[in-house]
Parts: structure tokens; C-alpha cells; sequence
């Protein structure tokens, strides 16, 4: 890989991470909810998890997926079921100045299982594997673009969290709080649009 295919590759992972998204908007309702402490291993599993997925997508599992395409299509229907119960949960979540918390923050198993039903995640990890890795670099070109999302993750995962530590510092009323969590539920499911009408699309 040339140099400047890295600074492409490296750019398109930057902006692809830190750009809003499933990942970043449930980050900033964790630290929201949560504070910074609890949610790293939220932070873990999205900046580690990610990668991982980019990994294994790009030693082959692709073909899998195109030689029994029924597997793609369970695994979508799942992924809007699993995001519209993350919505439910994100709305109904307790204030951090509640007496009781109605949920707890992602834990590290959580989060990198999370990357597998993300339909932004599966778009970057293709594109960066199609347009920025040489074919004739194989695995190390996959582990490459790995390694440079770990970089760019540890930068996006703290952003997001930290910014939903702040937005609190302006949400102290529990009202207010809870309006942030239904909000941030409700463009969760919008997101799933796309997804749902692609989905449709190859049935019909």
C-alpha cells in the first residue's frame, strides 16, 4: 500500500468513525445516563469490536454471505429486531439522578456483538476493504485497516462519551433527561429506514 492510499484509508476511517452514527449516538446516551467510568466498557467493545468485525469480513466471510445469501437476510431481520429493542431500552432509561437505574451500560460483550447488527459498520468495513485495500495485499492489508480503526476509534469513543457527559451538565432536570433518551431512541429507529426499505426491496 502506498502512502498515499494510507492517508486515504486513514482519512475514510477518521471520518467514518467520528461522524454521527448507532455507535457515537448510543456512546453519548451512555455517558449521558452512565458518566465516562461506566461506559468504557462500552468505549472497549465499539472501538475494538469494530475492527475485529472489519477483520474478519475481510478474510471472507463476504463470500459466505454471497454463496448462501439467506444468512445476510436472517442476520437483517434480526438486526432490526435487536435495534428496535435498543431504542425501547434508551427510552426508557432512568436518569442518572433517578434512586434506581433502569438498565445498565453496554458491557464489552455487548458492544462488540453490537458491531455485527450495526448497518453503518457493515457499510464502512466493505468500503474500506473495496476501495482503499489493495486485493494483492490479503489479510495484511485486513489487519491493517484494522489497526488504523482502533486508532481512530479510541479518538471517536471518547468524543461521544465525553460529549454526553456534557450535554448532563445542561440536563439536570430529570424531565429534560428523558426527553434526550426518547429523542435519541427515535432517530435509532429512524436510522433503521434504510435498512428496512432495502429489505423490502430484495423480497418484493
Amino acid at each position: 500500500m502506498t502512502f498515499n492510499l494510507y492517508i486515504a484509508l486513514l482519512s475514510f476511517a477518521f471520518i467514518s468513525v467520528i461522524t454521527p452514527g448507532l455507535n457515537n449516538l448510543m456512546l453519548m446516551a451512555s455517558g449521558l445516563n452512565f458518566g465516562w467510568r461506566k461506559s468504557i466498557p462500552h468505549m472497549l467493545g465499539v472501538g475494538l469490536g469494530f475492527p475485529l468485525m472489519l477483520l474478519v469480513v475481510g478474510l471472507g466471510l463476504m463470500q459466505v454471505f454471497e454463496t448462501y445469501p439467506i444468512i445476510r437476510q436472517v442476520m437483517t431481520v434480526l438486526s432490526i429486531v435487536y435495534l428496535l429493542y435498543l431504542a425501547w431500552k434508551i427510552a426508557n432509561a432512568a436518569p442518572a439522578s433517578a434512586g434506581a437505574e433502569v438498565g445498565k451500560p453496554f458491557t464489552l460483550v455487548q458492544a462488540t456483538a453490537f458491531q455485527w447488527v450495526n448497518p453503518k459498520a457493515w457499510s464502512m468495513a466493505i468500503t474500506a476493504l473495496t476501495v482503499y485495500v489493495p486485493v494483492d495485499m490479503g489479510w495484511h492489508g485486513a489487519a491493517l485497516a484494522a489497526l488504523t480503526y482502533v486508532i481512530c476509534g479510541i479518538i471517536s469513543t471518547n468524543t461521544w462519551t465525553l460529549l454526553g457527559v456534557q450535554i448532563k451538565r445542561f440536563l439536570r432536570n430529570n424531565f429534560y433527561q428523558r426527553v434526550f433518551n426518547c429523542g435519541c431512541a427515535i432517530v435509532l429507529v429512524l436510522t433503521l429506514y434504510p435498512v428496512v426499505s432495502d429489505y423490502v426491496n430484495l423480497l418484493l
